[in-house]
């Protein structure tokens, strides 16, 4: 079982004490590299004049982009402490029973622009870089990311169930192929008006984390794509759907007191 989920927008501010992040410690070595060449980019990026407009971010979070210069020296936090938006509020780690926190720290993986996959328990520093920023040097976050990820998110998927609650930005950088995809469930969050399906947005981070949080709570690990929509539809109406791409949507329909505050599209 492999849960993928993308960061969240909010993330709490670093740590007063602490260590910062040993790049060596993180799980997969082998993107250490990497990270490397983005730690470096983003701290030249992030020194600049408009730093913030040129990594495709809100003026309003200047304060934090000019963090990124010191990301080497921050003291780091448990990656689930760092991402604080709506969708980790429905996941509520803290409040998983121990066996859940168990499986939520094997299984779950956050599709990070910066440290790549990372666990709930991972130590990592808070940080702005979009998937979609271009780094000077670097070129497209996503795309460096895609060069070097297959080989890592294969072993992690190994035979088992991938569910994909993550925005399409950080989904591009990797899907399984192949064989593999049959196993691959990415998650669609909907709501219905007026008898036909809208897609959501606040509502539909909030639904993910639900999915997640419903999977690690399950007494029995779903094998299948079959076995994830059974498991979901105990708590909200649900269907698979092909994806013409190989394996399969999970479209679940979020209730509409729920949605009625969801703006944008997911």
């Amino acid at each position: 079982m492999l849960i993928l989920l993308p960061p969240s927008e909010g993330k709490a501010a670093p740590a007063r004490r602490g260590r910062p992040v040993d790049l060596a410690a993180l799980p997969h070595p082998g993107l250490t590299p990497l990270r490397e060449e983005l730690l470096d980019a983003l701290a030249v990026a992030s020194a600049q004049p408009g730093a913030a407009a040129a990594l495709g971010l809100s003026p309003g979070l200047t304060d934090e982009v000019a963090r990124n210069v010191h990301l080497r020296t921050t003291p780091a936090r448990r990656a689930v402490d760092v991402y604080t938006g709506v969708l980790y509020a429905a996941l509520d780690h803290a409040s998983l029973s121990p066996a859940g926190r168990r499986r939520a720290n094997r299984w779950v993986r956050v599709q990070s622009a910066l440290w790549g996959p990372v666990g709930p328990t991972d130590p990592i520093t808070p940080y702005r870089l979009p998937m979609t920023a271009t780094l000077p040097g670097v070129g497209t976050v996503a795309a460096r990311w895609r060069a070097v990820l297959g080989p890592v998110m294969v072993a992690l998927a190994g035979d088992g169930v991938v569910v994909d609650g993550r925005s399409s930005s950080y989904a591009s950088v990797w899907r399984p192929t192949g064989s593999a995809a049959k196993a691959y469930v990415a998650v669609r969050v909907f709501t219905e008006v007026e008898g036909r399906r809208v897609v959501v947005s606040h509502a539909a981070k909030h639904t993910r984390g639900l999915v997640a949080r419903w999977i690690c709570e399950a007494e029995r690990t779903p094998r299948t794509p079959a076995a994830v929509v059974a498991l979901v539809a105990g708590h909200r109406p649900c269907e698979l759907v092909p994806d013409p791409r190989g394996g399969w949507f999970l479209d679940v329909l979020a209730p509409a007191s729920a949605a009625a505050a969801a703006t944008g599209t997911a």
